[in-house]
């Protein structure tokens, strides 16, 4: 901690600001949050630093929207997300920063590209035949993203537009399903020392943070149009994807 600047401590309050913002207004603005994180911190800390953050933030998005969970699409998920996860415990321990990063932003890429094709042909994720291969692409896909990098916003709120979710469905769907899944992968992040004290000294001074962005959050979701709400998803989506790529 005793290394880090002002300027460094400001960009991670921004960061932490975002990821409680992230959780209960605008899905996918996280990856800005991922890469202040990784620029500020040594790549391997910061995912493990981030990790406890967005664990925090998780059980304001719970709480707010728990009554608006779409748990069938949750359920569907569940496997291929497992399998995900365990992928990306194995590329962890493989690859490096920079192969990760690239990676995660072309696979983002495409799967930006893909959602904006069906939905320009109309085809929403429905419940029977080849949507079921849909989920467990973005499934398997959220879960590896999520593991390497704590980027799965992109990749589920991708899935979660294709589903057609309406704004409070869109973000109780996904409140559950990051809660889970970051608690899922804990004892792998500790496992790989992923998460240090230093990390945790890190994170006790900016949760207030993520609270407030969370609480700021909660205010500015009810007033966000459905339209609006997608274009922004969407955007947030781009610039992350784009970042992971310089």
């Amino acid at each position: 901690m005793a290394d880090l600047t002002w300027f460094a401590w400001a960009l991670l309050g921004v960061a932490a600001l975002i990821v409680g913002l992230s959780k209960t207004a605008l899905p996918g603005s996280n990856t800005i949050a991922v890469a202040i994180f990784a620029a500020m911190l040594p790549a391997r800390e910061s995912t493990g630093t981030l990790l406890l953050l967005l664990i925090v933030a998780d059980i304001f998005a719970v709480l707010t929207y728990r009554r608006h969970t779409n748990w069938r699409v949750l359920l569907r998920l569940a496997p291929a997300v497992v399998a995900g996860i365990l992928l990306g415990v194995l590329f962890l321990a493989v690859a490096n920063d920079e192969w990760v990063k690239r990676t995660i932003g072309v696979l983002l890429l495409a799967v930006i590209g893909i959602t904006l094709l069906r939905r320009r042909m109309r085809a929403p994720v429905g419940d029977a035949g080849p949507h079921r291969v849909a989920a467990a692409t973005y499934g398997t896909l959220g879960g590896f993203t999520t593991m390497v990098a704590n980027a799965a916003g992109p990749v589920m709120s991708m899935y979660f537009l294709a589903s057609r979710f309406p704004v409070k469905e869109f973000l109780g769907t996904a409140a559950w399903f990051f809660a889970i899944v970051n608690l899922a992968k804990l004892p792998f992040s500790i496992g790989l020392g992923l998460i240090t004290v230093p990390g945790l000294l890190i994170d006790l001074v900016l949760v207030p943070l993520v609270i407030v962005g969370a609480l700021f959050g909660r205010r500015l979701a009810g007033r966000l149009n459905q339209v609006l709400f997608e274009r922004l998803v969407i955007a947030f989506t781009i610039v992350g994807a784009l970042y992971l790529l310089v």
